[in-house]
């Protein structure tokens, strides 16, 4: 037996004469024992068993405790010292079919816990509480309103014995009063430990009026509820029986119901449509459930736009004639030619196909992908090609969509759910094979939504598009009727997965002549007639549209070109309306006067011969452009120092031209202490814009290589191309691009990667026959082609000459033989001027 502790200083406190009792503890862990209860509880461990049958071996009583979850007794200590239990007599102890124990306890009175130790059982040195409650006309009044409290709550609580209002009425104890309330359904575990813990019985009548009087809020609340539910109930109940009655009476009358006869027509639409049988199956089963619904339900609404959608939609079956359609190359070929200058790949890629179809009815429709700067024509040429085919035209815009419901829809379980754009675009078309251009499908993002990407792929999968599943409609579609086109600016920007199921055409920028020629055929007489213009009174000359493209506009497209010729209608029509002139002839000098000074500079800058400064070509979004290069040499201890907000593969390519230059210093006469004792600091003008990509290697080689051996750069040459360690230069992409932008520029010459021969295809004849095109394999051609001698030699690179009228067949020129010396320049080059 474990020894007893020393007597605690909560005994030696305890008041002369107040008898201490020692008795077992039998801990509960889901109820409260009030005294004059009488309870049987079940004892769940065995040293709750032990202190019960010690307590019945000893002829004493027990203290039962329930401890919160702080207060643990498994291991006493003497922060236990205060807490308040019951003192409980034990009766009879039955054993249960499970093994455990139950007993019968009684209640007698509140006992304080003094201190606690550990034998077999728990057993506790304990302070009987004896409650004393003076009589005063403020108890009885509160015993009065605690006794009506308890008649108001059993009037509301049916479940509550009417049993307990005669109890309550017997008494006059403020304490045991407390008490009978104690039991109580409503109460937690937490609010009758609190209950029994209060000793002043007047006390613990406050705290039972305050929870009764909760408790009757509570009450009120709930019958309010259950009226107003009973009374919902009733009113559905009343309308059913009046709607069978009016039933009736429509069948007594021969009169035909309203709501019965729109059922009727839906399913006579249901029949009489195309839909697939399984879509048909499910359409009947929703229209018997519409017919059982009373029209009040909320879900009647769901169902009949859920019908609305399925009958509203075209099904492959609806019109089968729409899948044979006689197609005229030629007349396709001239509504293209019409509508659109040049394009010549995508407009015979169109023929292809329509080609295609004209022979073998039942070929996979193509997933047309048209990538470009802005201002191409990319989307009105999707326009162009459903007025071509004769078939209805549907474009949804894809950027910035970063829901998946947005494509697959959403289900009807969700509040105004609809299916996604893809199914709203052929109800919008009414016919199984429109043009069905996706715009922006490049800037297409995802977040927790989902990804719609991945939901278009199944959209564009000509394998899979012919059982398109939306969540709204929970039915098969059928897409593979549809000529989809994608438009975008960046292929790169594509998920790989979705770009690999369409077919891409890439779109390259307008030449300059190009332009002028789109602007005389199609953007002059579509502004004065949106300005209320004649051609007599608005005339803009061809220098005057040059001199529009050359100073105002800097765009691989046409569309800043016609908001400024807008920009001259308006000012046109204004001096017209105002009576000042009757017709304006619009010509250089005239362009100036509407549109101010200019704006832009295409052409390079008239600048000399200069050390470390180069002419590169990048390639963006918007088309090629022209960049410079420019390297200055200071005194430093070997740094090199990039500027120009370059990405991490350009800056790489900057430290690889360097590490070149260094390597080949003996060949390239670059002084042994040049690198070492000085600074090299590249910088790429346009320091506001990022730049990024390895095509600019062999411009910042060159320029490196210049600044380290002070030899000028000449400034009719331009360059492209990626540079390795060994000085190979290696080939890049966007030549078209960069290529049409030097030309703008009016650059003579351009150094390209020998291995992109095969890139010159695509370029117009135009471009080429004003560039004189050199091919580098290594460093060394680019260096031979693009540097001078040091001041006071001799130029050992070869300048372009004036440029005279030569006459030239208009086709693209072959690519030089592989035997070709590298280095050798095609095109026009200095002896056929001469």
């Amino acid at each position: 037996m474990a020894k007893q502790p020393e007597r605690s200083r909560e005994a030696e406190e305890t008041p002369a004469g107040q008898e201490l009792l020692r008795l077992p503890v039998v801990v509960l862990t889901d109820s409260v024992v009030f005294p004059y209860m009488t309870v049987p509880l079940r004892l769940e461990d065995e040293a709750a068993y032990r202190a019960v049958v010690a307590a019945r071996e000893q002829e004493t009583k027990v203290l039962l405790l329930t401890p919160d979850k702080e207060f643990k007794l498994h291991i006493p200590k003497r922060e236990h010292a205060g807490a308040v239990g019951t003192i409980a007599g034990v009766g009879q102890v039955i054993r249960l079919p499970d093994g455990k124990h139950q007993a019968l306890f009684q209640g007698q009175k509140r006992g304080r816990l003094l201190k606690i130790w550990k034998q077999k059982h728990l057993v506790a040195e304990v302070e009987p509480v004896e409650e004393v409650a003076e009589t005063t006309l403020e108890t009885e009044a509160l015993v009065r309103s605690v006794i009506n409290q308890i008649e108001a709550y059993v009037e509301k609580e049916p479940q509550v014995p009417r049993d307990a209002v005669a109890v309550a009425r017997g008494m006059d104890d403020p304490g045991r009063l407390a008490d009978l309330f104690g039991y109580a359904p409503e109460l937690t575990l937490n609010e009758r430990r609190r209950l029994l813990s209060i000793l002043d019985p007047v006390e613990r009548l406050r705290r039972v009026y305050r929870i009764m009087a909760r408790q009757l809020q509570i009450s009120e609340v709930k019958a309010r509820i259950q009226g107003e539910i009973q009374q919902g109930m009733e009113k559905a109940q009343r309308e059913y029986y009046l709607r069978e009655q009016l039933k009736a009476i429509h069948r007594e009358l021969g009169e035909a119901n309203p709501q019965l006869a729109e059922i009727e027509e839906i399913k006579k639409a249901i029949e009489a449509s195309h839909m697939p049988d399984e879509v048909k199956e499910k359409a009947r089963h929703e229209a018997g459930r519409l017919g059982n619904m009373p029209s009040a339900s909320p879900e009647v609404g769901i169902v009949r736009t859920y019908l609305e959608w399925l009958l509203a939609l075209p099904w492959v079956s609806a019109a089968p004639q729409e899948t044979d359609v006689e197609v005229d190359i030629k007349v396709v070929k001239a509504v293209l030619d019409a509508d659109h200058y040049g394009l010549d790949k995508v407009k015979d890629r169109i023929l292809e196909y329509l080609a295609v179809r004209s022979l073998a009815k039942h070929a996979r429709t193509p997933i047309l992908c048209l990538i470009g700067p802005p201002g191409v024509g990319k989307t009105s040429l999707g326009r162009s090609i459903a007025r071509a085919l004769d078939r209805k035209f549907v474009r949804i815009s894809l950027g910035g969509v970063r829901d998946e419901g947005e494509i697959r829809g959403h289900r009807r379980t969700y509040i105004g759910a609809l299916p996604g754009r893809i199914i709203q675009g052929m109800r919008q078309a009414g016919v199984i094979n429109p043009v069905f251009v996706l715009d922006e499908i490049d800037k297409l993002g995802y977040d927790f939504r989902g990804d719609p990407s991945s939901a278009m792929l199944e959209v564009l999968d000509p394998e899979q598009n012919f059982s398109f599943s939306d969540h709204y409609l929970e039915a098969p579609y059928d897409l593979s009727q549809v000529l989809f086109i994608a438009t975008g600016n960046l292929a790169e920007t594509i998920p790989p997965a979705l770009r690999d199921r369409m077919e891409v055409i890439n779109i390259s920028g307008y030449t300059e002549e190009e332009k002028l020629h789109i602007a005389r055929g199609y953007l002059v007489p579509r502004q004065l007639k949106q300005h209320g213009l004649g051609r007599a009174q608005c005339t803009i000359t061809e220098d005057g549209l040059r001199k529009i493209v050359r100073g105002y506009t800097a765009e691989a497209g046409v569309r800043n070109l016609e908001r400024q010729i807008a920009t001259i209608d308006r000012k046109v029509a204004r001096l017209i309306a105002a009576g000042e002139q009757k017709t304006v002839r619009v010509g250089p000098r005239r362009v100036q006067d509407l549109l101010g000074p200019e704006k832009l500079n295409t052409k390079l800058d008239k600048r000399a011969d200069e050390v470390g400064v180069v002419t590169g070509l990048a390639w963006t979004a918007a088309g090629g452009e022209i960049s410079t290069v420019e390297a200055a040499l200071m005194k430093g201890k070997g740094n090199l120092i990039l500027t120009g907000q370059l990405g991490e593969v350009m800056k790489e390519s900057a430290v690889t031209a360097l590490s070149f230059a260094r390597a080949k210093a003996r060949a390239l006469n670059i002084a042994a202490d040049v690198v070492a004792d000085n600074d090299l600091h590249v910088h790429v003008p346009a320091g506001a814009v990022p730049k990024e990509g390895p095509s600019a290697g062999v411009a910042l080689a060159t320029s490196i290589v210049s600044v380290l051996t002070q030899r000028p750069v000449s400034k009719d040459v331009a360059m492209t191309g990626e540079v390795t360690l060994r000085g190979r230069v290696l080939p890049v992409s966007g030549l078209k691009e960069k290529l049409l932008a030097a030309h703008r520029a009016g650059v003579r010459s351009v150094v390209l990667p020998s291995k992109n021969r095969h890139s010159l295809e695509d370029v117009p004849q135009e471009a080429l026959e004003q560039l004189r095109i050199i091919w580098a394999d290594t460093m060394d051609d680019v260096l031979d082609a693009a540097l001078l001698q040091a001041a006071g030699g001799k130029s050992k690179a070869k300048r372009p000459k004036a440029k005279r009228r030569l006459r030239r067949k208009k086709r693209l020129p072959a690519p030089p033989p592989d035997n070709q010396p590298v280095g050798t320049p095609i095109g026009p080059t200095i002896a056929e001027e001469a």
